[in-house]
């Protein structure tokens, strides 16, 4: 079932705007000194906005597909100048962040309830994500339970129960210390005998080593699936877009040790680094399914890959 057929209203293109406005702003004070003066795209331009590229953080190999691509079309079009440098890599960002719509991943699963695992570092606005999360799926008239098997920290549990109260939503959590899975398992049954629509699992975000993460990810994993074999249906890695390039870091060590479906990037809001989100789309192959740009309920957005470039390179 798909309940994503969402119009992008005025107000949430207005709140994406905002939210990226200090990308937007360093994006284009570089690339305007890049083409003063120039009358075409020459290779001094492009080595330019290579340089501007990797420097907002779209990282190198990202950068060096998006300038192989200009490169080719400039090469096509003799009379192409630098005024149409804008549109062109508009054109080329868009292409290059990987299609979630292809893959169908805003459909939710037709046999109730549709579990989400969330992952992620502590830090980055996990439990911060599944509230707003919560929220939304709400609003959007599907009935959400969330489950605390972040049980190594006192603060997660208190921190999601403040936000189920906030948004309305059942919390299903044991005292801190116990067994995650057992936590994730008393949700996902819980969830079955009361119709939900949506289950929202919140894990520990820092283990001893990559080996107990796994293994404590792949065991609540197999205890879901003793209620729901299909589940999860998704695995979803919260991360934080102002840290820049060690956002990287963070979906290169979650991806190494567990199957990733789908992305949600924090804090785009006050920071310069939103290229972020073109590379680690490109580099990792994982659709972005909500970004964070603001502090309220309501600034966790569904990802649009149109609107966000267009955020992107808005100009004043």
């Amino acid at each position: 079932m798909n309940f994503f057929k969402k119009l992008f209203t005025k107000e949430k293109k207005e709140s994406l705007d905002k939210g990226l406005k200090k990308s937007n702003e360093s994006f284009f004070n570089k690339i305007s000194k890049a083409i003063v003066g120039k009358s075409k795209v020459d290779d001094q331009v492009l080595d330019d906005l290579e340089e501007i590229l990797i420097s907002s953080d779209v990282g190198v190999k990202t950068t060096l597909k998006i300038i192989d691509q200009i490169e080719k079309r400039v090469a096509n079009d003799k009379f192409l100048n630098s005024d149409e440098l804008d549109l062109i890599l508009k054109e080329e960002i868009i292409k290059i962040i990987c299609d979630s719509e292809q893959n169908n991943f805003l459909s939710i699963n037709r046999e109730k309830p549709h579990v989400i695992l969330v992952v992620g570092v502590n830090g980055v606005g996990k439990t911060t994500s599944i509230g707003k999360m919560a929220n939304y799926y709400k609003s959007i008239g599907l009935k959400v339970m969330v489950g605390a098997a972040d049980t190594f920290r006192a603060a997660a549990i208190d921190q999601l129960q403040v936000w189920s109260d906030r948004v309305g939503v059942e919390l299903i959590k044991q005292k801190m210390g116990s067994d995650p899975a057992s936590v994730a398992f008393d949700t996902l049954e819980s969830a079955i005998k009361k119709n939900i629509d949506i289950v929202l699992i919140d894990t520990a975000g820092r283990l001893h080593n990559k080996a107990n993460l796994m293994n404590e990810l792949s065991k609540i994993k197999r205890v879901l699936q003793k209620k729901n074999i299909n589940a999860p249906h998704e695995v979803l890695l919260v991360i934080d877009g102002s840290t820049g390039q060690n956002a990287f870091e963070q979906a290169k060590q979650f991806t190494n040790v567990t199957e990733i479906t789908s992305l949600a990037v924090t804090k785009l809001d006050g920071t310069a680094k939103g290229g972020v989100v073109l590379g680690i789309s490109d580099q990792f192959n994982i659709p972005i399914k909500f970004i964070g740009i603001g502090e309220d309920v309501e600034d966790l957005q569904i990802f649009d890959k149109k609107e966000f470039v267009d955020s992107f390179f808005k100009k004043s």
